[in-house]
């Protein structure tokens, strides 16, 4: 049985706001395998706050410039 190991390079897991004690949710759909950091919901529930506030401010803006 062999092992392996991936390397990220820091400047992505400083992007990620990932670090040696960061959970991580390892899953795949056969073909693509995803990692993602787990999140605590107080931390979710913040950046959820954000983005509707990012929403009401800025959205009908956003939305011009999607089209």
């Amino acid at each position: 049985m062999t092992s392996l190991a991936l390397v990220i390079d820091r400047a992505v897991l400083d992007l990620l706001k990932i670090d040696s004690e960061t959970p991580l949710e390892v899953s795949t759909d056969g073909e693509v395998l995803v990692i993602t950091p787990v999140r605590d919901l107080q931390r979710q529930e913040e950046f959820k706050a954000s983005l509707d506030s990012v929403n009401r401010r800025y959205g009908r803006a956003l939305k011009r410039l999607a089209e």
